[in-house]
C-alpha cells in the first residue's frame, strides 16, 4: 500500500470535527511520515497502528468535557524510550513535556487539575457528553480517572513495539504504586491522589486496568492471535478491562455496595461486549478474536470467515446471540440507573441507553459487522444524555412526592 492510500485510510478514522482533532491528526501526519520516509519510527504495515486507534474500552464511549477547551492539543504519550527503556536517554525526556518521564518542576494539584482537564478535552476521540449531566464537584476526578485511563490505554496502543508498551506499562505500574504510597511524581498522579485521598478509592481498580493492557501486550509480543475460549474465559478479561471503571466511578461517591457494584460489573461488561461485536473485522486484522471458540463452533463459523468482506447467514446468526448476550447484562445492570447514588444516575443511565443504542445499530445493518461498522453520531449522544438528565429529574420527583430521600 502506497503512502498516500495509507494517509487516507488514517484520515478515515480520525475525527476531524474540532480544532484539537485537527491537530491531532496533523500529528498522527507527522509521526505516519517519519515511519515511511526513513526520519524515524518504523516503515512499512507496522505504522498502520496509527490509524487504528480502536476504542476498546467503554469508558471511551463518553469522557468528561469543562467549558474550558483544550490548551495542549496533543495531551498525550509522545513516543519516547524511557524508564528503563532501551535508548532512554536524559536530553529526550527533558525535551518531551508530557512524556511519561517525571515531569520537571514544581507539581502542585492546580497544575496537576488543569493538565488532567487537557487530556480529557483534547483528545479527539468521543468525548464532550457527560459533564452535561454529572454534578460540578464531580467533573474534576472523573477527569482526573479519565486521565490516567487514557494515559495508560495510550502507554501500551502508542509504543513503537510490544516490548517497549510492557516495559513502559511496567514504569506506569510503579508510579501508580508509589501514588498510593503517598509518592506521586506525575501530572496525572498529582492529581488522582487527591482523588483518591477524597473518596478513599483503593488501588485494585487502577492495577486491574493495567492488568487487561498488559495481557494484550502480552499476545502481541508473541505475535499470537487473541483468542477466549468461552464466554466466561472473556467475562474475565472484562473484570479487567471495563468493570474496574464502573467500580471507579461507583468509588467517587463512596458507593461500595456489592449488589450496586455487581450492576455496574454487569453493565460495563455488556459495554465492553458491544464494542467487540462492532468491531469483528478490525479486531480480527488487529490479531485479536473476541467471539469465544465456542460460539463460533456452536453457530458453525470457522475463524477464517471473519477475514470475508461480507457474513454469512451463520455469522449473523452468531453476532444476533452475542448482541442477545450482551442485552441481557444491560437489563441486569438497569436497576442502577435507579438505585445508585443521585449525583451518578444520569451519567449511568447515559451509558446504559448507548450501549442498547449501539446494539441497536448492530441489529439495524442485519448483524453484518463484518460489511459495515455500526456507531453512534454525537448528535446521538448527546439525545441519549438529554433523556438520562429528563429520566434522573423525573425521578427524582417521583421519589420525593412518595417522600423518598
Amino acid at each position: 500500500m502506497n503512502a498516500d492510500r495509507r494517509l487516507q485510510r488514517l484520515d478515515r478514522h480520525v475525527d476531524t470535527g474540532t480544532e484539537t482533532a485537527r491537530a491531532g491528526k496533523e500529528d498522527l501526519h507527522r509521526a505516519f511520515q517519519a515511519g515511511i520516509d526513513g526520519s524515524g519510527g518504523r516503515a512499512g504495515e507496522e505504522t498502520d497502528i496509527l490509524a487504528f486507534r480502536r476504542q476498546r474500552h467503554p469508558w471511551l464511549l463518553f469522557t468528561p468535557s469543562t467549558p474550558e477547551r483544550a490548551v495542549h492539543a496533543m495531551a498525550r504519550p509522545t513516543i519516547q524510550p524511557t524508564d528503563g527503556m532501551p535508548g532512554a536517554d536524559a536530553d529526550a525526556r527533558d525535551a518531551t513535556p508530557w512524556a511519561l518521564h517525571e515531569v520537571p518542576g514544581d507539581l502542585d494539584l492546580a497544575a496537576a487539575e488543569t493538565w488532567c482537564r487537557q487530556v480529557a478535552e483534547s483528545h479527539y476521540e468521543n468525548f464532550t457528553v457527560a459533564s452535561r449531566i454529572v454534578p460540578a464537584r464531580l467533573r474534576q476526578d472523573l477527569a482526573n480517572v479519565y486521565a490516567y485511563a487514557r494515559w495508560s490505554d495510550d502507554l501500551a496502543d502508542e509504543a513503537p513495539s510490544p516490548a517497549a508498551a510492557e516495559e513502559a506499562l511496567g514504569a506506569w505500574r510503579r508510579r501508580l504504586e508509589a501514588c498510593f504510597a503517598g509518592r506521586p511524581d506525575h501530572p496525572a498522579f498529582v492529581a488522582l491522589a487527591d482523588t483518591v485521598r477524597r473518596t478513599g478509592l483503593g488501588i485494585e481498580p487502577f492495577a486491574h486496568l493495567l492488568d487487561a493492557f498488559d495481557e494484550d501486550q502480552r499476545f502481541d509480543a508473541r505475535g499470537a492471535t487473541v483468542r477466549y475460549g468461552t464466554r466466561d474465559d472473556l467475562v474475565a478479561y472484562c473484570r479487567r478491562s471495563a468493570d474496574p471503571v464502573g467500580r471507579i466511578v461507583l468509588g467517587l461517591e463512596e458507593c461500595r455496595d456489592p449488589e450496586l457494584v455487581a450492576m455496574s460489573d454487569r453493565i460495563c461488561t455488556g459495554l465492553q461486549l458491544v464494542n467487540f461485536w462492532q468491531d469483528v473485522r478490525r479486531d480480527r486484522r488487529a490479531g485479536r478474536v473476541y467471539l469465544p471458540a465456542e460460539d463460533l463452533a456452536r453457530h458453525g463459523v470457522e475463524e477464517s470467515a471473519l477475514d470475508e468482506p461480507v457474513g454469512t447467514p451463520a455469522f449473523k446468526a452468531l453476532i444476533r446471540d452475542e448482541v442477545d448476550w450482551a442485552r441481557t447484562l444491560f437489563d441486569a445492570g438497569a436497576p442502577l440507573a435507579r438505585r445508585a447514588p443521585r449525583s451518578l444516575r444520569a451519567a449511568i443511565g447515559m451509558f446504559l441507553a448507548g450501549g442498547r443504542a449501539v446494539a441497536d445499530a448492530i441489529q439495524a445493518i442485519g448483524f453484518d459487522t463484518l460489511r459495515a461498522r455500526p456507531s453512534l453520531g454525537r448528535f446521538q449522544k448527546s439525545r441519549l444524555a438529554a433523556r438520562a438528565a429528563v429520566s434522573v429529574a423525573w425521578g427524582t420527583i417521583a421519589d420525593r412526592l412518595r417522600g423518598g430521600r
